[in-house]
């Protein structure tokens, strides 16, 4: 399966970290959040590799000319939805994507992998454990869900916790069909909001992809939750990267990955 690894941003808040290389090449316990994200792929066979680059991009090509890359030029200009259309060539048979500042297991993949909708998204139902310590990237800033009967009912920062199922972690499958889904409606908004507010965002280039994906949700696309009790970390800000160093606990060559927690 082709997979999509989003990485054109700058990562402002992980600064000085990202002064001069990308987001995805911070170091945890010794290795790149790219290489740990590529690991975790690769357990699963899932070799075929495009990258979304933008910020320092060249180091991306140079350190990494397996991958399939896709240059967001206008990465200043726009955000992660637009972004991930940089790569919409690689979309057609259907896709696994990730954000590339996360990191998560092998049996996350596993997980899901082993959906069989069109569309399934990963979501960390252990996500507010984490958040007591996250005082730089509070809860409103969380892609958090709502389910019901097995599909997501509703993505959205501004759920309230206590309703919340769980966070989207960034990762998610669509097949074929599901990927088709998700271009029609990508198009059918951008020809009706370019250069205008899209829901929240300023303008549709500034949208995230939780805003088309709630768009899909109210008209009436299903979405699968595949959740996970953790075995993830988001690295966003200086706080997110000192507590992954300290609690990332997968080691590379050991047998069955150890979760953040201590959880087997």
């Amino acid at each position: 399966m082709q997979v999509i690894i989003i990485g054109a941003g700058r990562g402002a808040r992980l600064m000085p970290t990202t002064a001069d290389t990308p987001k995805c090449f911070a170091e945890v316990q010794g290795r790149r959040i790219l290489d740990w994200t590529l690991a975790a792929l690769a357990a699963h066979d899932l070799t075929q590799i495009g990258f979304i680059g933008g910020y320092q991009v060249d180091k991306v090509r140079a350190g990494y000319p397996q991958l399939t890359l896709r240059h967001n030029r206008e990465w200043e200009q726009n955000n992660i939805l637009a972004s991930l259309f940089c790569a919409e060539d690689l979309m057609t048979d259907g896709f696994l994507c990730a954000y590339s500042d996360i990191l998560f297991t092998p049996r996350v993949v596993e997980r899901l992998l082993a959906s069989t909708a069109d569309i399934s998204l990963v979501v960390d139902t252990d996500w507010s454990e984490r958040y007591r310590e996250r005082t730089e990237h509070p809860p409103d800033d969380a892609e958090k869900v709502t389910v019901a009967n097995g599909l997501v009912t509703r993505i959205h920062r501004a759920i309230p916790p206590a309703e919340a199922h769980g966070e989207y972690i960034g990762v998610a499958r669509f097949s074929a069909a599901g990927a088709a889904r998700l271009r029609e409606h990508y198009h059918r908004c951008r020809e009706s909001h370019a250069g205008r507010p899209f829901r929240e965002a300023k303008t549709f280039e500034k949208a995230y992809l939780i805003h088309l994906l709630q768009e899909m949700v109210e008209a009436g696309v299903p979405m699968a939750h595949v959740d996970t009790p953790g075995e993830y970390i988001e690295i966003d800000t200086q706080q997110d990267f000192e507590y992954a160093r300290q609690n990332w606990k997968w080691p590379p060559g050991g047998s069955a990955p150890i979760a953040p927690g201590g959880r087997a």
